[in-house]
C-alpha cells in the first residue's frame, strides 16, 4: 500500500517523500510539481499524453495545472519520490525576475550531478523531520536549477509566451468562480455551461484549450486542496471533512484522496506538518 515518509508544508507549497506502489488517476495541481526517484523501483509520469521515466537520470517536472499521473504497474517493490508542490507566485517573489514564470519549459529533467546533490540534501532534511530554517533555500534552488534545465532546450520558447493563451476568455474566467465558489455542493455540467453562457460540448472545449484540463478535473483539484488544508489545520474527523466536500461516506471520500494525492487521509493527517 502507498505512504507518506515525510510532509512538509510551508510558503514554498509542499514537499514530501513517497512510497508509491500503484498508480493514480489523472490530476492536476496549481503549483509547479517535480517528481524525483530516490529509491525502489523506477516508474514513470504521464504528463499529458506521455509517460515519462523517473530513475537515477531523469526526473520530471509538471507545470501548473498540466494533467498528469504517476504510473506503474501495481506490484512490486514500491517506488521512494521525493516530490515538490511549488507555489508560482513564491518562487517568482525569490527569484526576483519577471521571466520566472513556474512553467517548465520539458517535462523532463536531467539528474546532473548538481540535480542528485539537491534530491539528497531535500532527501535527508525531509527525513530528519525537524523545521529547518534551510528548506526553503534548499526548495528555492532545486526549482530554479530543474526551471532552467527544462528551458535549455527548447529553441528559444519564453513561459511568458506560452502562458498569455490562458484565462484570456472571460466565460472561463467566470466558471472558474463559480466553480470555486460552489466546489462543496454537486455541480451540475450543463448548468454550469449554461450559467456562462455555452453549450455544454463548447464549454467543454473551450475550458479544456484554456486551462488544459476538463472542468471535473479542476473541481477534483479544488476539492483535493481544501482537503488537505482540513486535514492539516484543523481537527474535524475524515468522515466530516468527506462530508462537507460533498462525499457520501468515508470510503468514498477516502477513495478519492488517494487516487489523487496518493495515500489515504488518515496517513497523510499522521505524518504531515508545517512551519
Amino acid at each position: 500500500m502507498s505512504g507518506a515518509v515525510a510532509v512538509h508544508h510551508g510558503a514554498f507549497g509542499r514537499t514530501a517523500l513517497y512510497e508509491l506502489d500503484r498508480p493514480f488517476v489523472m490530476h492536476a495541481h496549481r503549483e509547479g510539481h517535480l517528481i524525483f526517484y530516490v529509491s525502489g523501483r523506477p516508474a514513470g509520469v504521464q504528463v499529458v499524453d506521455r509517460v515519462n521515466p523517473i530513475d537515477d537520470t531523469r526526473g520530471v517536472a509538471v507545470s501548473p495545472w498540466e494533467p498528469h499521473n504517476f504510473d506503474r504497474e501495481p506490484f512490486g517493490e514500491a517506488t521512494l519520490c521525493l516530490v515538490m508542490y511549488i507555489k508560482p507566485m513564491w518562487f517568482l517573489e525569490n527569484c526576483q525576475s519577471a521571466e520566472c514564470v513556474l512553467d517548465f519549459g520539458s517535462p523532463v529533467v536531467p539528474v546532473t550531478d548538481e540535480v542528485r546533490r539537491w534530491i539528497m540534501r531535500l532527501t535527508a532534511l525531509l527525513l530528519n523531520q525537524q523545521d529547518s530554517d534551510l528548506l526553503d533555500g534548499y526548495l528555492f534552488e532545486m526549482t530554479r536549477i530543474c526551471y532552467e534545465l527544462s528551458w535549455s532546450r527548447t529553441n528559444g520558447r519564453t513561459p511568458l509566451g506560452r502562458r498569455r493563451a490562458r484565462f484570456n476568455d472571460f466565460r472561463v474566467r467566470r466558471s472558474l468562480r463559480l466553480m470555486q465558489e460552489n466546489f462543496t455542493e454537486e455541480i451540475a455540467m450543463d448548468r454550469l455551461a449554461r450559467d456562462v453562457g455555452l453549450s455544454r460540448p463548447h464549454f467543454f472545449k473551450l475550458f479544456k484549450k484554456q486551462m488544459g484540463i476538463t472542468p471535473n478535473l479542476y473541481l477534483n483539484t479544488l476539492r483535493a486542496e481544501q482537503a488537505i488544508t482540513e486535514l492539516l489545520t484543523t481537527e474535524k474527523s475524515i468522515t466530516d471533512i468527506g462530508h462537507d466536500l460533498g462525499f457520501s461516506s468515508q470510503a468514498s471520500f477516502t477513495r478519492f484522496f488517494a487516487t489523487n494525492v496518493g495515500i489515504p487521509p488518515s496517513e497523510y493527517r499522521r505524518v504531515a506538518h508545517q512551519n
